[in-house]
């Protein structure tokens, strides 16, 4: 053999074998990068972070191979059009809160909170082991979106207004930011209910666009500073006893997963859901005590006169979304079912051991 010939050979199949071995990694990892749009501040306590937890826990569990970059509100899309996002295929996925969609279906109410309805424990129960999921799953395949369980802010308070809000009347010509079915409540009571993303609110306040507003509560109010121009706070909510957020695929995108990647989106779905519960109950009492000892709000407890009025108010309401279309039907129909196993067993076990551990001082 040529020896100059071998040489050359050699050193072309080593280039090679080199540059097979540099390219391999890159081609072996695979890693999907999806876009994830939210309705949230980047950063936003238990919302915004929310969504990164989820993100992160995906990437880790995925050792890398599945990278969400998220969008804060208005980064992508507007705050309040994730869903169409997703549904279009300008975001992969998005974590938002399904009732902003309610212009899609009326069914999204029910996914994420009703006037009257499940507390955090109680639509996981029912998304989980009551069919909820089933359901949430045929109203999001007319979008082309598969859903998931995206955290929980659990029972809302009632609201800020400029003044306290102590009957009916109070409501009368009130501009309330209250969006999905609280809303339609409030119009049933004489005010007016107005829609507006998380980033809007405050500005609008300053305004005088709105008079009140509801958002979650402490923790989360407190990071917008709502208490800087209105002083007065209401509870409880009686429009979201246990705000579920959403996770939404596109579906093609979730199709393109395999078995094992969608298992795993599952459960850092459950887990974020979990801890981000965790966080909105850890964290309130403390921002409350702040709001009342340091910035002067004063907190108000609703009449249970004004919430028979608004409990009235809001079964009327139901009745109606309810009959929008069949599968709003069916959807409510779950709901109401499971809502009377839900009343039975949580007041046999939470509500009767609240009112017993009151009766002990531990100091």
């Amino acid at each position: 053999m040529d020896r100059r010939k071998f040489l050359k050979g050699a050193s072309v199949a080593a280039v090679g074998a080199t540059a097979a071995t540099l390219a391999a990694p890159a081609l072996a990892s695979g890693v999907k990068q999806l876009k994830m749009v939210t309705s949230w501040p980047k950063g936003f306590p238990g919302l915004g972070t929310g969504a990164q937890d989820f993100a992160d826990r995906v990437n880790v569990a995925s050792d890398g191979k599945i990278n969400i970059k998220l969008y804060g509100g208005g980064e992508l899309v507007h705050a309040l059009k994730c869903h169409d996002a997703v549904q279009e295929g300008t975001a992969d996925l998005y974590h938002s809160a399904d009732y902003y969609y309610q212009g899609k279906s009326k069914a999204y109410n029910f996914f994420t909170a009703v006037p009257f309805g499940f507390t955090a424990n109680e639509i996981d129960a029912w998304i989980q082991h009551g069919g909820g999921q089933a359901l949430w799953d045929e109203v999001g395949e007319q979008f082309g979106i598969k859903h998931l369980p995206g955290g929980n802010t659990g029972v809302q308070m009632g609201g800020w207004a400029k003044k306290q809000l102590a009957t009916v009347d109070d409501f009368k010509g009130l501009k309330m930011r209250i969006p999905g079915l609280g809303g339609a409540v409030l119009k049933k009571l004489g005010g007016t209910p107005v829609t507006l993303a998380g980033s809007e609110i405050m500005p609008a306040l300053q305004a005088g666009t709105i008079d009140a507003t509801e958002w979650v509560g402490p923790w989360n109010d407190m990071a917008f500073g709502f208490h800087k121009i209105v002083k007065h706070f209401h509870f409880p909510g009686f429009h979201e006893p246990g705000s579920m957020l959403g996770i939404g695929f596109n579906r093609k995108v979730w199709d393109g997963f395999t078995p094992s990647e969608q298992s795993l989106m599952q459960s850092c779905s459950y887990a974020m859901n979990n801890n981000t519960s965790a966080e909105f109950n850890a964290k309130s009492t403390d921002s409350l005590n702040l709001l009342v000892e340091k910035h002067g709000v004063q907190v108000h407890e609703f009449s249970d006169e004004l919430f028979i009025a608004m409990g009235v108010a809001s079964k009327e309401v139901l009745d109606e979304v309810g009959a929008a279309d069949e599968i709003t039907k069916k959807v409510y129909e779950s709901f109401l079912d499971f809502r009377k196993k839900a009343l039975v067993w949580s007041e046999l076990s939470d509500g009767s051991y609240m009112r017993k551990r009151n009766l002990v001082d531990f100091g």
